[in-house]
């Protein structure tokens, strides 16, 4: 068994998922727009190994993030007005997952199709389907793309822990940083209107 086979709602490379609507042709040219290069994957891949042993302590971090802000976890919650807290655990083995994924595979069609998914479940599209819970319907646009940051500035602490140099460390971030905001624009699909994204 794989490490991800125990992870509940893992769908990558599943033949369930549907294609992308965004082709390969145009995820090449929104790398090019966030200038994402052969270099950041390089240190995409340093920032997985840098990044393996401590995706438990990120977690912690950015769940503490949410669980501080009542505005962030509400999407957490049932109708009771209360955090769910299998549809936390769940989702957070995901997010863990999410930030392996992030840095060891490669940018293809079945990366694509899922990080299509990522935004349906986050939609009122397919938003609690996966873990079959009854919880608010939708996530708002605004805090997909509020989100960039705190993920984005967080991590840096935690890709400077192994003893890579500043340069290294900086060149790690910024392919992270580069990395997210392609995967929040891919996110963003769902959101727009037909012939709008």
């Amino acid at each position: 068994m794989s490490q991800t086979e125990g992870i509940v709602g893992y769908a990558y490379g599943s033949a369930e998922l549907g294609a992308s609507p965004v082709t390969l042709e145009d995820l090449s040219l929104l790398k090019q727009t966030v200038l994402f290069t052969e270099e950041d994957e390089k240190y995409l891949r340093l920032a997985g190994e840098v990044l393996a042993d401590q995706v438990d302590a990120v977690l912690d971090l950015w769940y503490g993030f949410v669980g501080s802000h009542p505005h962030l976890v509400y999407y957490f919650t049932g109708a009771d007005g209360q955090p769910i807290g299998e549809y936390l655990q769940a989702v957070r083995a995901r997010f863990g997952q999410w930030i392996l994924d992030t840095c060891r595979r490669p940018y293809d069609q079945d990366w694509l199709n899922y990080q299509h998914e990522i935004g349906l479940r986050h939609h009122r599209t397919k938003k609690n389907q996966t873990d079959n819970v009854a919880s608010v319907p939708h996530i708002p646009l605004r805090y997909m793309i509020a989100f960039i940051y705190p993920i984005t500035a967080t991590i840096k602490e935690f890709l400077g822990k192994k003893g890579h140099s500043a340069e290294e460390v900086d060149k790690m971030w910024h392919a992270w940083f580069k990395s997210v905001v392609l995967q929040v624009i891919l996110w963003s699909y769902p959101y727009a209107k037909e012939g709008d994204f």
